[in-house]
């Protein structure tokens, strides 16, 4: 009998000691597993709070056009707006009115070999763009005489330019107007700053700070609509004269066709 109470004792020490020793690196690892996900969702938090709260691009640039007022900041955004509109017109204009002016000198001095003068108009008709209008009011001249159509083409070469630079002198007003504005809501605001001091008595940054604010905003939207549309306007500028470069250096070689057509005869 004290053999198998020693038996029953000696197994029962053996079994709760392997269920301690199963237990224990299950309680080990829980802990170390716990160590190591709090850090990390106490850094996910700390991550997410300024996610949550930072503020966009377009949500920040809105705040801020509120902040200037609607006064000036909306005389502002019309000026960029209009500005904007006309400057694409214009883009989309020249763009339909640059030909290839080798391609067409080409064409109108093999039709004007081949077919004669009326050849050589119906290629004009048939292209697009003021250099092409330009060879069709020479050839159309060719038969009273070179200096007729040598006149015909710089009158209706000046006629062409100035459907070129059509609205393009509103573009230059607003890059002009907007920064004037901006720098017109500046001194405004700064009087209204000085204003609520003398009101008040006492120079406090918290009475100036906001009047300051305002003023410097509607400087910086200013001089944004204005370097908006400088680019735009300078690549209208710079297309303009590559097109009229075109259409002189056309003029001179219709002549030159034209005389040598003329002796041909």
């Amino acid at each position: 009998m004290k053999r198998l109470f020693s038996i029953l004792a000696i197994a029962t020490v053996m079994a709760f000691g392997n269920v301690k020793a199963s237990t224990a690196p299950a309680q080990l690892l829980s802990a170390s597993t716990q160590l190591l996900v709090a850090p990390l969702a106490t850094t996910m938090q700390a991550d997410d709070e300024p996610a949550a709260t930072e503020e966009s691009f377009h949500q920040n640039l809105k705040k801020r056009f509120i902040e200037g007022g609607p006064g000036f900041m909306g005389i502002v955004l019309l000026c960029l707006i209009l500005g904007l509109a006309i400057a694409i017109e214009r883009i989309i204009f020249l763009n339909l009115s640059t030909t290839n002016t080798k391609k067409l000198q080409q064409n109108v001095e093999d039709a004007l070999n081949s077919g004669g003068v009326e050849a050589a108009k119906e290629v004009c008709r048939n292209t697009k763009g003021p250099v092409a209008s330009i060879y069709y009011q020479g050839l159309d001249r060719a038969d009273e005489s070179i200096d007729a159509a040598e006149k015909a083409v710089v009158a209706y070469g000046g006629v062409q330019m100035g459907q070129l630079e059509k609205n393009v002198s509103w573009v230059s007003l607003f890059i002009a107007l907007a920064p004037m504005l901006g720098f017109m809501g500046t001194v405004i605001g700064m009087i209204d700053a000085f204003d609520k001091i003398e009101a008040a008595g006492d120079m406090q940054p918290s009475l100036v700070a906001g009047g300051i604010k305002v003023a410097l905003l509607t400087t910086v939207f200013g001089l944004i609509v204005a370097i908006i549309l400088q680019v735009f306007y300078n690549y209208i500028i710079a297309k303009i004269d590559s097109i009229v470069n075109d259409m002189e250096d056309a003029s001179i070689t219709l002549i030159d066709m034209l005389v040598a057509y003329k002796n041909k005869k």
